[in-house]
């Protein structure tokens, strides 16, 4: 009886390790589960930034999901919104001094969760959700514009505070990590003309990769090599030892300018954008497309006209562009395929600068 009663028990403890193996964490509920966010930057003396989202299928977006959730606007300029794990934080510019913030929210509700302002955060530029860590590059009061107080907050996702302010001056910016470092660019030019390399188990703020112009991290490719912009160049270097391996020349005419880079789906092609401005003052321009293993750019366009963003879909590989008719109405977001074919446009909110996709 004793070895029936044994035997029982053992089954019955089996089967509820089976079943508790079977059983996956409960599917995320809300209406923002799986889709794209858009970062709308906004008119800077209106601080009318948003997000707008809209699931993939869809061809219609809703505006400013914010606002429609927690009954208030964000009050600043949405410098870029992203999410891990269903934690999102949202970076809001305000055109006032002192009225900057780091918004959290439940990225799957979009309800708000806190935020954070000055003075730990002060002009922020852009994120990046690293384990249960948040960077996010700011210029600091940069009452002088001369870039001096520049800084990387480090926020723990988890009491939402910041932990930390490594320095680093000179306006940081875009930022990339590879092999437990943070990569961050840098705007002031002459005096930014370098990638900070911060150790993200201590911290702390390496020795820089020197840069001939300001450097504008793109992101790691599918080889893990890091590609950096810097003027009229593009570099790749070697994530691990800050060697830069090769460098290719953009052709700009010596009056024309390459930004908002994005990497493709499958990180072996780089999407750029080469712009200038007539002498009416109306931006011209096109969009470029070349190889990771390419020898030299293209000097053809894949699409013939500028953006004011560029983002590749990780699940779907399109290629989203943000059109800005101008800082008083909507702006859209535009599909193409990675040939540059049209698919569709969809209309979002002021000045589409960022794509988050989830």
């Amino acid at each position: 009886m004793k070895k029936q009663f044994a035997s029982s028990i053992a089954v019955a403890i089996s089967a509820a390790w089976l079943w508790s193996c079977n059983q996956s964490d409960p599917a995320p509920k809300g209406d923002y589960v799986s889709g794209v966010f858009v970062s709308n930057e906004g008119n800077f003396n209106q601080n009318n930034g948003a997000v707008s989202f809209f699931p993939r299928e869809r061809t219609t977006a809703d505006a400013d999901i914010f606002a429609a959730v927690n009954g208030a606007a964000l009050k600043g300029g949405v410098q870029d919104f992203v999410s891990a794990n269903g934690k999102g934080i949202i970076l809001v510019d305000n055109s006032a001094a002192g009225q900057d913030k780091v918004e959290f929210v439940d990225s799957y509700t979009f309800k708000s969760e806190g935020s954070i302002g000055a003075p730990d955060i002060e002009n922020p530029r852009e994120a990046l959700i690293i384990g249960s860590r948040a960077y996010v590059s700011c210029w600091g009061t940069n009452a002088d514009y001369k870039y001096t107080t520049g800084y990387v907050a480090v926020i723990d996702m988890n009491t939402k505070k910041v932990t930390k302010k490594i320095n680093v001056a000179d306006g940081p910016e875009n930022l990339a990590n590879a092999n437990g470092k943070l990569f961050v660019g840098t705007t002031a030019y002459g005096a930014g003309n370098k990638v900070t390399v911060i150790n993200l188990a201590t911290e702390e703020a390496g020795s820089p990769i020197a840069t001939q112009g300001a450097a504008n991290p793109i992101g790691i490719d599918a080889n893990g090599k890091l590609w950096v912009n810097a003027g009229n160049k593009v570099l790749r270097i070697n994530a691990e030892t800050s060697v830069t391996e090769a460098t290719l020349t953009i052709a700009t005419d010596g009056y024309k300018s390459p930004d908002n880079f994005a990497l493709s789906a499958d990180l072996r092609s780089i999407f750029f954008v080469l712009s200038w401005y007539d002498n009416t003052n109306k931006e011209r321009g096109a969009t470029y497309k070349f190889g990771i293993g390419d020898a030299q750019i293209a000097t053809t366009p894949l699409i013939p006209r500028t953006f004011s963003g560029l983002a590749v879909d990780p699940a779907q590989g399109l290629l989203y562009a943000g059109v800005t008719p101008s800082y008083a109405q909507a702006g859209y977001a535009v599909r193409y395929r990675a040939d540059g074919s049209l698919v569709d446009s969809i209309k979002v909110g002021v000045a589409p600068k960022g794509f988050f996709f989830q």
